[in-house]
């Protein structure tokens, strides 16, 4: 009797390879063409193996977000740690964060979630969540309409860079973000 070659299960590393395959494809192809068949087909993984990680696209769609949140959560923590000022500390992050998604892996992956986000309602209503839980969490020190309004602008940023909409030069970018940084002490 011979024994078959089995490959070491690396689950972690297949469901990253998996999340990798399905934000490309829904850049190249949009969401509607981020198809499960296509995703293990590029993976080289099975569809048994992909059901396994992600029962349907939505699990997919909402393993994309669970990541790419988590990594803007981490970012978002990590930038706090560095601010000893503790009024508008989380909108200065935010700030940092939103105007450092400039790498193009980083860009295309919120490129996909900002497609998907306005496209699947169940991302939407997490997003908003995600906006609540953190505006409650920092009612005390991040609440001021200034504050405020220096997300909104972080957002426009955001959207800006990630649609490429608007050429803005290293020296202007560096005033807006001062700008912004300096509305969440006032």
């Amino acid at each position: 009797m011979t024994s078959a070659y089995h490959r070491k299960k690396q689950p972690e590393q297949v469901r990253q390879q998996l999340l990798e395959v399905a934000a490309r494809l829904s850049l190249e192809q949009g969401i509607a063409g981020m198809t499960l068949d296509a995703v293990s087909q590029a993976a080289g993984v099975s569809k048994g193996g992909l059901l396994h990680h992600f029962p349907s696209k939505q699990a997919l769609l909402d393993g994309l977000f669970d990541e790419l949140v988590a990594r803007f959560d981490r970012a978002i923590e990590a930038a706090m740690a560095d601010d000893d000022v503790e009024k508008g500390r989380f909108t200065r992050a935010y700030l940092t964060v939103c105007f450092a998604l400039d790498g193009e892996a980083e860009r295309q992956g919120w490129q996909v979630l900002t497609i998907a986000l306005l496209a699947e309602p169940n991302l939407k209503a997490r997003w908003r969540d995600w906006v609540a839980r953190r505006a409650t969490e920092f009612a005390a020190t991040d609440s001021s309409p200034n504050c405020l309004l220096a997300r909104f602008a972080a957002d426009g940023i955001w959207l800006a860079d990630l649609l490429q909409s608007h050429e803005i030069d290293a020296s202007t970018r560096a005033n807006l973000f001062r700008n912004l940084k300096a509305l969440s002490l006032q």
